[in-house]
């Protein structure tokens, strides 16, 4: 961890350090660096670090030899130089990841996370549903009921069957729900195991204008008063897709820490429509999940207007 620190530090010189040496208890031999560049043993830096008017201290020891750093740390302290702990713990985590601290301040436990989510906070995740409850209801009575009576008799005029197509999806932490669509296809037995694919027969023409301005989302403002929905989160999948890609993509099921949105990062950025092969999916999955790492409100905000952008121009990939 000290040699990656050293090559990081030298690589970035913005970062503003002059590296002076390590330190180390191990035979010549055995060091992992070259051993012009060490400087003594661990006990020979309260010494150097007096002489050379040392700013900071990076301890870097193996897991395992966590007593040798409290000495450290504490001559850190009285000699006014700041002294920072690397975890030994990259060995098995290799991503950015967030400490917090759990029970009282002065015996607190320290645990570490694998991934920041804004939306665990109250504050955010009831400011999020308030905005939801808000522009949901205000759609639902103004502009969703002029889409009903347009689309929906167009609909009905041109395929049998009905308005509204209705598919049980997974959302927020894998639970299914009911979700709402205006129907783009004729009635048939595959709609629940099949993807919709470019030139696909069961699309009807007033299905593949819907699809293209994604017109036809909008009765999942009816699942986003509900609760089971989200304006802006990642796109609920159908079972199936749950039940196959959870087993060949590691962080998908992370996907389902937040609520699903009816549009979501990955579909403004070019991850909407046919998956058709596995990395397709593992690009969605990655933006979906860094969504639920970054959410913010502006966030959102970003994302509703590229929809819009997208809703107006039309998306090639959807289909």
């Amino acid at each position: 961890m000290a040699k990656e620190l050293y090559e990081t530090i030298s690589a970035n010189s913005f970062y503003g350090y002059k590296f002076l040496g390590f330190f180390d208890d191990r035979a010549e031999a055995d060091y992992k660096v070259n051993p012009e560049m060490v400087k003594g043993k661990i006990d020979d830096v309260y010494l150097f670090s007096k002489e050379n008017c040392i700013d900071e201290i990076f301890c870097a020891l193996p897991a395992g030899d966590d007593r040798k750093a409290l000495p450290i740390i504490q001559f850190a302290e009285k000699n006014m130089i700041r002294c920072f702990i690397v975890p030994d713990f990259k060995r098995f985590i290799k991503k950015k990841v967030a400490l917090s601290f759990l029970g009282d301040v002065s015996d607190a436990i320290p645990i570490i996370t694998l991934r920041e989510e804004p939306l665990l906070e109250f504050q955010n995740k009831a400011f999020k549903r308030l905005f939801d409850i808000v522009v949901s209801f205000v759609f639902l009575i103004t502009i969703f009921p002029i889409l009903y009576i347009v689309l929906g008799s167009i609909i009905k005029l041109t395929s049998k069957g009905p308005v509204f197509f209705k598919q049980t999806r997974t959302g927020k932490d894998a639970e299914d729900f009911t979700c709402y669509k205006f129907r783009t296809m004729m009635v048939n037995k595959d709609s629940d195991t099949l993807q919709a694919t470019k030139g696909d027969a069961r699309v009807t023409k007033i299905g593949a204008f819907m699809r293209k301005t994604n017109l036809d989302e909008m009765p999942q403002f009816i699942n986003v008063l509900k609760g089971n929905m989200s304006i802006v989160g990642p796109r609920p999948h159908m079972l199936q897709h749950t039940k196959i890609y959870s087993e060949l993509i590691n962080e998908y099921m992370v996907r389902h820490f937040a609520k699903p949105g009816i549009t979501g990062w990955a579909q403004v950025t070019g991850f909407r429509g046919e998956t058709k092969d596995l990395e397709d999916m593992v690009g969605r999955v990655k933006r979906d999940v860094w969504y639920i790492e970054n959410w913010s409100f502006w966030l959102d905000l970003k994302i509703i207007v590229l929809t819009v952008y997208n809703m107006i121009k039309g998306e090639e990939n959807a289909y």
